[in-house]
């Protein structure tokens, strides 16, 4: 379909919606700030959700702790909306309602809702795709909303909603250029979530001074892991305690032990901790797609969004333990040049034998060159095997091929490499 019929009254699928919104204003431009999703969403009311609020910032964790907030309200009967970006292979995925994806007739409806509020005001894509999130989310009312900040916290889109409890998972050096460069800076643009008189949860296990200097500031009643909620991990199980409830001998889940204990913090606020058999049940199904997803045994075939040195450092504590069931550790590596490349590659040469480095598309996809450069830097003058791709439907198809049943592959580096994968393999 043409701009200029885009630019008309004749979007009639998801997709053309999603065209028209990245052509008004590219995907890869962040404009920071409130000024203009708030403006819009008082017009349509859609500065306030349905039900009890949740808003999770962070570095990393804020999938898998949605996740868990998610299925434990769904077992026990609960309805939940979940908003979360980016997506991996479909647009619906950014939003469930009672687990699951929306359907292209409410994302539509809302979509024409939002563009006839914005009026003349200009919206960045993800300012405008959540709008139409909060629209749906109010068109269904569920119990409990549970939304993911997209980038920081203080000036992030999602920030014009009052959450009921503010959740910051982690805090790690990343998105730079908007955040700061500092994790003291880094940690005052998230805990922007934190409001007056309301509680917030801190998963970070060493909290920096900004977390607790602007809970104090704003009057928030913040709980620490350590301090408030504690967690103890064992050979094959661990143990979580809170501030009056305490579960013992839990199953170890597929996503970080850390997430989830935050998860329970957050549920024993919200008055929904829930029985240990529905606990139990819900953590051994615990999964969530990208994160330490295994598509495939023999060979094996494991995908992990990892893109920054926090997410590779949890990714090379799992290959450690991995490591001795395979002859050989194959990674094939995609990452976006914004990102620190060096310093997330570097836990991960302990494990890795052999290197497959593939270009991404796009102005912000780093190529094969510079992931080469940045793998020398970390090799400590070892040799490496590498091997260079233009791209990564180049790359997969190829070391598909030559896998052996006793080999792990790893593919990590970005959502945008995960997605390739996932893609590739449903064609």
């Amino acid at each position: 379909m043409s701009v200029e019929n885009l630019n008309s009254q004749s979007r009639h699928t998801l997709a053309d919606w999603l065209c028209y919104i990245e052509q008004s204003h590219p995907i890869d431009k962040i404009e920071m700030g409130l000024e203009r999703v708030k403006r819009v969403a008082e017009r349509g009311n859609l500065t306030s959700l349905p039900g009890q609020v949740v808003l999770v910032a962070g570095t990393n964790g804020k999938g898998t702790t949605l996740r868990t907030l998610e299925q434990v309200l769904l077992a026990q009967g609960h309805t939940v909306g979940v908003y979360t970006s980016p997506h991996l292979q479909y647009f619906n995925e950014r939003l469930r309602l009672n687990g699951q994806d929306v359907a292209d007739a409410d994302w539509l409806d809302a979509f024409a809702l939002v563009d006839a509020l914005r009026q003349d005001t200009s919206l960045t894509y993800f300012e405008f795709t959540t709008l139409v999130a909060f629209a749906i989310l109010q068109a269904h009312s569920p119990e409990y909303c549970l939304i993911e900040v997209g980038l920081g916290g203080r000036l992030d889109a999602t920030n014009i909603i009052e959450p009921d409890v503010s959740v910051i998972t982690t805090i790690g050096l990343d998105h730079q250029d908007w955040l700061g460069h500092d994790v003291e800076s880094i940690s005052k643009e998230k805990a922007g979530i934190f409001r007056t008189g309301k509680v917030a949860i801190s998963g970070e296990v060493e909290p920096p001074q900004a977390i607790l200097a602007v809970a104090l500031e704003k009057g928030t009643t913040l709980l620490q892991v350590g301090q408030h909620f504690h967690y103890r991990l064992a050979s094959d199980s661990w143990e979580w305690q809170g501030i009056s409830h305490r579960y013992a001998n839990l199953p170890l889940p597929g996503v970080p032990v850390q997430n989830v204990a935050t998860s329970l913090a957050v549920l024993e606020q919200l008055g929904k901790l829930p029985a240990e058999a529905t606990l139990n049940a819900c953590l051994s199904q615990l999964r969530l797609p990208g994160r330490m997803q295994f598509v495939q045994h023999q060979p094996d075939v494991l995908l992990d969004v990892a893109h920054n040195p926090q997410s590779a450092a949890y990714l090379a504590s799992q290959l450690h333990i991995l490591k001795p069931r395979y002859s050989k550790i194959i990674a094939l590596v995609g990452m976006l040049k914004d990102k620190d490349v060096t310093q997330t590659l570097a836990p991960l040469t302990a494990y890795v034998d052999e290197w497959h480095l593939a270009s991404l598309p796009g102005t912000r996809g780093a190529n094969n060159v510079l992931l080469a450069e940045a793998l020398s830097v970390v090799s400590s003058g070892n040799m490496l095997s590498v091997y260079d791709y233009d791209s990564m439907q180049t790359a997969y198809p190829a070391i598909m091929q030559t896998l052996q049943p006793s080999t792990l592959l790893v593919v990590f580096g970005s959502f945008i490499t995960v997605s390739a994968v996932l893609a590739m393999r449903q064609e």
